[in-house]
């Protein structure tokens, strides 16, 4: 068999040393991700998404995530009025752009990511506890969104020279000590009762105020139907009382027409008054004049009641 030559075998390592370098020039870098070259330790430039070279004396560093990242965070702080408050936070955050120089600071700012978390992390708490140092307790549950601009206004000063940018902070709870909860609960609870107090109160000034107005509505109506009603009767007893006479004249005229004495007519009148009083008397004892001449007495003693009107007004 025939012995590979020296020449032979020294093309083949060429080759396969070369095919090792060209292999160990090419990167692939993921999506949204940026590589930090350095040439014996210097920065040297950056690689995008997708396939990049690089050079055998170059090395890749870093390797830097653009998306979003989250943060949760647990402290405390304390009121202007000594009160005790425990916070739990969720930062959103990321690097500021794609750009070199934004890419730069986000890997040389820092040694390390648990380095420029811990420092993230202290500025945060640094932020809230000085906004809270200046707050009253009975104040502070209602101003998340002051918090949250404040602490974010400082963080954007601060976290861009990092080469990083906030883009949201979000106060996920806040809460205090038992005792301040007992005691926000028990003013809470009084306000309550405070408030259904005044609305009973109200509502029952409202239903009485409408009871009086119904009762004086139904008072004037009352009267209004009484007063029509007197008229409707007085109408009545007058029309009643003029269709009698017009008939006992009529009746005399025919009497004194058929010769027949006209007191013959109170007569009749008398005597039905009588067996009306008797039939009406309902076991009751009644003292009527009924002798013959009680029709003519008492005409005579109506028209002496009159004379005695006539005269007093005379």
């Amino acid at each position: 068999m025939d012995t590979l030559s020296p020449g032979t075998i020294l093309i083949a390592v060429a080759g396969f040393v070369a095919l090792f370098l060209l292999l160990s020039m090419v990167r692939s870098v993921p999506q949204a991700t940026v590589a930090v070259v350095t040439i014996f330790g210097k920065y040297r430039r950056t690689m995008r998404e997708g396939l990049n070279f690089k050079l055998p004396w170059e090395a890749i560093v870093d390797r830097v995530s653009l998306q979003n990242r989250a943060l949760q965070m647990e402290f405390q702080a304390i009121t202007q009025d000594q009160a005790n408050v425990r916070f739990a936070t969720m930062i959103v955050y990321g690097v500021a752009n794609d750009t070199e120089a934004a890419v730069k600071k986000a890997v040389f700012s820092f040694a390390s990511r648990q380095e420029f978390l811990l420092a993230l992390q202290r500025t945060i708490d640094g932020s809230i506890r000085q906004f809270v140092a200046t707050t009253k307790q009975a104040d502070i549950l209602g101003m998340r969104a002051e918090i949250v601009q404040h602490t974010k206004k400082q963080l954007d000063e601060v976290v861009s020279s990092w080469g990083y940018d906030v883009r949201d902070i979000q106060i996920t709870d806040m809460t205090f000590d038992k005792e301040i909860m007992d005691s926000m609960a028990r003013v809470v609870s009084s306000k309550n009762l405070l408030a259904a107090a005044e609305n009973e109160g109200a509502a029952l000034l409202v239903k009485r105020t409408k009871d009086a107005e119904a009762e004086a509505a139904y008072k004037t109506i009352g009267a209004e139907a009484e007063k029509k009603a007197s008229a409707l009767r007085g109408e009545g007893l007058a029309l009643f009382r003029r269709n009698i006479a017009e008939g006992m004249k009529e009746a005399a005229e025919s009497l004194k027409a058929a010769g027949v004495d006209a007191n013959f007519l109170l007569y009749l009148e008398y005597t039905d008054a009588l067996k009306y009083v008797a039939d009406h008397a309902q076991g009751k004892v009644i003292f009527m004049d009924s002798g013959a001449g009680a029709a003519a007495r008492i005409v005579q003693s109506i028209a002496g009641i009159g004379s005695q009107d006539s005269i007093a007004a005379t």
